[in-house]
């Protein structure tokens, strides 16, 4: 994903020159030689956004592994001990109630328009001063809402917000308050302080679109500098149909979660996935591009054109296909119909809505992916399930949101000719950036409105909505902004170490797929319920791919497709 020293960059180019294919614009690397050390800046924030990711997303940390969890459901009115997980704190309802049987609601203020979910009974004791108590396991991860409903009259006692720390231990008073006027208090009590495990980051929301961004890149800098060495479209396009067919197959077979539970079968194996979207996407932008390449001038720097929008005029027909995809995302997501949802649907189904759709998660894109490839072939527990308690499966990597994954593979490709139509022009590569991360920016703002849920397209990553590519796209121009100087042009930092897992990046991440489960990157914890050793674990982890990518890189060993 990024450069390499002078000698290193010059013993590739020699293989290269052996070879037309042999950097043509790698999928999840490669060739940067296009323009003087160009991408390096962007690579190695993607690459240390990675091994971020990686060392810091211990569990609780990301929406699959550490997503709210829901309190249980079992009647817990007798039974004082509960055993708490990662992320849960334990509460105690005591009911100093006369006469008055409660039912306790639970909801997640991060749950949005969502039913509540009945959390527990605590019936009256029947001896009158006597309080009658039930445990139960309450979420840490968000605020939580608690409603408390006489059980009988089905009316509302009373209503709190509040935010419980992990393992903590919690009271709620429930009793009348004689104070002229008979009212009744809902009262939180501390009973044993929590633990300081505020780990909450969201780095792997952004690995993936930034992964998918710089491959933009990667694409027109090596296939621009293998076209002027006199390599054929025709045998540069098997190429690209070559490795895009091997990434699909490398995701489908090899990566691929169901290996763990025996030999893969066809009846249940996933279709969707990282490197198949990463495939496709490749296809289609590089296809794209190849069609449509053109000569670049070593040099623009006397020409007037050069100071307007030449890297945009010269690909028109690559934006008006682009835009005719989005087209036909925005179509299908807003007015495909759905059996049994509203049209344009986005939310996630389950309890959300208030209960009313929920078996309509994902709207569209859902729908697309169950009638084409078939509930057994997608992914089975998305993060919707745990916050939203959704029971249909629903696939992060589907097919529509591939649209958009081509979208911004295309703003990383319009990020590379920035930084080769305009090669050694710092002022005018910088002026663009800023442009194109304000432009990007102002369309986020306008879908969103500024709001988490109330936009015309909130930000999704589940769906990868326009404005999920908007707004992480603008932030990848804004950090070239940044980096660019730094690493390119004042060559105040070369990406070490994390450009070695860079010329590896296919190897890595597979190794890490297939070998996650394994001593020395996984080993059983002593508390499994713990923060720390779980980040020290994926640290650990983290590291040693960094250290096997850099014996790798030293040894001249490199895995390409």
């Amino acid at each position: 994903m990024t450069g390499a020293r002078p000698c290193a960059a010059e013993e590739r180019r020699s293989r290269e020159r052996r070879s037309c294919g042999g950097a043509a614009a790698e999928a999840a690397a490669g060739g940067m030689d296009g323009a003087r050390g160009a991408g390096r800046a962007l690579a190695a924030l993607l690459l240390a956004a990675s091994v971020l990711s990686a060392a810091l997303l211990a569990p609780g940390g990301s929406p699959e592994h550490g997503a709210e969890a829901a309190p249980p459901r079992a009647d817990l009115d007798k039974k004082r001990h509960v055993e708490l997980k990662m992320d849960q704190a334990l509460l105690l309802i005591h009911n100093e109630l006369h006469g008055t049987n409660l039912t306790v609601y639970w909801n997640s203020e991060r749950c949005y328009h969502c039913s509540f979910q009945v959390l527990v009974n605590v019936s009256w004791s029947g001896k009158p001063g006597k309080a009658s108590t039930a445990a139960v396991a309450v979420s840490t991860q968000h605020g939580s809402i608690l409603q408390l409903n006489d059980t009988v009259e089905e009316k509302e006692v009373c209503r709190l917000e509040y935010k419980f720390g992990e393992f903590g231990n919690y009271s709620l008073l429930v009793k009348h308050v004689h104070n002229g006027v008979n009212e009744i208090a809902c009262d939180v009590v501390v009973n044993k302080n929590p633990i300081d495990s505020n780990l909450r980051l969201t780095v792997a929301d952004l690995v993936f679109p930034w992964f998918v961004f710089i491959m933009g890149s990667s694409i027109f800098l090596s296939m621009t500098s293998i076209l002027q060495r006199g390599c054929s479209k025709l045998k540069l396009m098997g190429k690209i149909g070559w490795r895009s067919f091997l990434l699909i197959c490398i995701g489908m077979f090899i990566v691929n979660p169901n290996y763990c539970l025996g030999p893969l079968s066809w009846d249940k194996v996933r279709i969707p996935g990282v490197l198949q979207r990463l495939g496709v996407t490749y296809f289609v932008v590089a296809v794209l591009e190849l069609i449509f390449a053109k000569p670049v001038p070593e040099s623009c720097a006397s020409e007037r054109s050069c100071f307007s929008l030449r890297d945009i005029i010269f690909s028109w027909p690559q934006w008006l296909f682009i835009l005719m995809l989005e087209g036909i995302w925005l179509g299908l997501t807003f007015f495909l119909p759905v059996p049994g949802c509203p049209t344009g649907y986005l939310g996630p189904g389950g309890i959300g809505d208030l209960g009313k759709y929920p078996n309509c998660t994902g709207g569209a894109a859902g729908y697309i992916d169950r009638l084409l490839l078939g509930d057994d072939h997608i992914y089975q527990h998305p993060s919707s399930a745990v916050l939203y308690h959704t029971e249909v499966a629903y696939d992060p990597e589907g097919i529509l949101g591939t649209i958009n994954s081509i979208v911004m593979a295309f703003l990383g490709v319009q990020a590379g000719k920035i930084l080769l139509y305009y090669k050694d022009q710092t002022k005018d590569i910088l002026i663009r950036f800023t442009a194109w991360c304000c432009f990007l920016g102002l369309i986020s703002i306008a879908l969103t409105k500024i709001s988490e849920n109330e936009g015309f397209i909130p930000i999704n990553k589940n769906l990868w909505s326009i404005s999920y590519v908007t707004t992480l796209s603008s932030f990848a121009f804004f950090i070239l902004l940044i980096l660019y100087p730094i690493v390119d042009v004042k060559g105040l930092w070369t990406g070490t170490p994390f450009f070695y897992p860079g010329m590896n990046s296919i190897l890595v991440y597979v190794g890490h797929e297939v070998f996650e489960n394994y001593f020395p990157f996984q080993w059983k914890l002593g508390d499994n319920q713990s923060h720390k050793e779980h980040l020290t674990q994926n640290i650990v982890a983290s590291a040693l791919w960094v250290l096997i990518a850099y014996i790798l890189y030293k040894k001249k060993v490199f895995w390409k497709i």
